[in-house]
């Protein structure tokens, strides 16, 4: 079994804010040549138009996988996300990968020029987030593509779309380059209001260590390494009998004791759900997280994450439906949370 129990840091992860002008910065971006500053151009036209009604493509197979919430710096939310599309209908073996995060309600005006005002030049839309990444595509399966933003708590609109190169000089007749866009409406928790609460539940295919945190770029593509870990989440909860359901997640704003140490214990049941009921089917030890439990160093004060998680066997699970309850009791402050998961177990 994975031993997630312990502490790590955030860092790496809430490095990726970025401002609002990062599309700007890319555009201007000396290791970026005119080919792929005029593809940022046209993504983002794309997202323009669809942003205004227009009706969205889907040529590449382009699908949200899932999203996932965790606390970062500044008040704000880490949201690393997942899509796929088939790479079977990529020519090229790249796709430019555009991605624009807009609170809902409201308004982002495109770039004009102001006609009266000599201070009103060329002003730039602004939104919760945006960036631009150029991804390789490989023909042997499909594609998973994970990338990440940041933002306040709130409901958003994500804007995203994956097209492919345009060639420098197409053959006469040729077909267009092929675009997919997307808009997936999420709500971003508020992890800084003091109260009890959790990230999302990772299901993960493995948990592997890192030796140290990612460079930036790295992390940038690699949103789900998280400090000195790095989680490669599944994306279809169906599992075999052969399989481990690994889960991890953070705890965050749980009271604590003088030493600033928490005193909270994880519960993890499990039930069988048959025709639209369910019955307790098995749990394992709970995970008592405190100051005989934890790192003698371990401080909430400090920034230490509290985090959880189990890898169980799914061997003993007769084939079926299931749900995971997840219950967090902060025993200081006399409150407690839940999170499920649900997952299949087949024969394999």
């Amino acid at each position: 079994m994975v031993n997630l129990r312990g502490t790590i840091a955030l860092s790496a992860a809430v490095g990726l804010i970025f401002s609002a002008a990062l599309l700007a910065q890319k555009k201007d971006d000396k290791k970026l040549d005119d080919k792929q500053k005029k593809e940022i151009q046209n993504v983002v036209k794309i997202v323009d138009d669809l942003a205004a009604g227009q009706p969205a493509t889907n040529e590449l197979a382009l699908t949200w996988l899932r999203e996932d919430f965790l606390k970062a710096q500044g008040n704000k939310s880490f949201v690393p996300f997942s899509v796929a599309l088939d790479p079977s209908k990529v020519s090229g073996g790249t796709v430019a990968l555009y991605w624009r995060v807009v609170a809902k309600g409201a308004v982002a005006e495109p770039a004009t020029k102001g006609k009266n005002d000599d201070k009103d030049k060329d002003k730039k839309p602004t939104y919760a987030y945006e960036d631009v990444s150029f991804v390789p595509v490989s023909r042997d399966g499909p594609t998973h593509i994970s990338r990440s933003f940041t933002v306040a708590a709130g409901a958003y609109d994500v804007f995203i779309v994956a097209k492919e190169p345009t060639p420098d000089k197409a053959p006469k007749n040729a077909p267009p380059p092929k675009v997919s866009m997307l808009k997936q409406t999420i709500n971003v928790p508020d992890f800084w209001n003091g109260e009890l609460s959790s990230s999302s539940v990772l299901i993960a295919e493995r948990i592997e260590p890192l030796p140290a945190p990612l460079p930036p770029q790295q992390q940038a593509e690699r949103p789900y390494a998280l400090g000195t870990i790095e989680i490669q989440p599944v994306f279809d909860t169906k599992f075999t009998k052969k399989s481990e359901l690994s889960t991890f997640m953070l705890i965050y704003n749980p009271k604590t004791d003088a030493a600033n140490k928490p005193n909270v214990a994880v519960e993890y049941n499990f039930y069988s759900k048959t025709g639209g009921s369910e019955k307790f089917f098995n749990k394992t030890s709970p995970q008592d997280l405190n100051a005989q439990t934890l790192p003698p160093q371990f401080d909430i004060a400090a920034g230490h994450q509290l985090q959880t998680g189990q890898a169980v066997p799914l061997a003993s699970f007769p084939e079926g439906d299931y749900r995971l309850e997840i219950k967090i009791t902060d025993k200081i402050a006399n409150k407690s949370l839940t999170r499920d998961v649900n997952f299949t177990v087949t024969a394999g």
